[in-house]
């Protein structure tokens, strides 16, 4: 099976670390590309064509002012990677809490080797 366009599917967009990395910046606010590469320590155009990627897939927006883009987060192009890893979230609590009663049968066991 073909996998999907990056530039037309949230999920192999946020698979490159760096545009990953770039979400969790402009979770602080808007932001130039420029300071974007800079914080990164990426090019500039190796920020841009990121930036691009997550502009085309809906995670962020931008608007120009003077001779720069400013960028902004729209966290709701996240919405289907949350409902799909919100679906394993009763694995992972149910696993924590197999794990707890584990721990807490050790503890348990240790406490009755202490008693004797």
């Amino acid at each position: 099976m073909a996998r999907a366009a990056t530039t037309s599917d949230v999920f192999n967009a946020i698979a490159e670390p760096q545009r990953r990395d770039i979400l969790m910046l402009l979770r602080a606010g808007e932001r130039p590309a420029t300071e974007v590469a800079e914080e990164l320590g990426m090019s500039q155009p190796g920020a841009s064509k990121h930036l691009r990627v997550l502009r085309e897939v809906g995670l962020v927006h931008d608007r120009r002012e003077g001779k720069q883009r400013l960028y902004t987060l729209d966290a709701r192009g996240l919405r289907s990677v949350h409902d799909w890893t919100g679906g394993f979230e009763q694995f992972w609590k149910e696993s924590f809490e197999r794990l707890d009663a584990y721990v807490q049968e050790l503890k348990q066991e240790d406490r009755s080797k202490a008693d004797e």
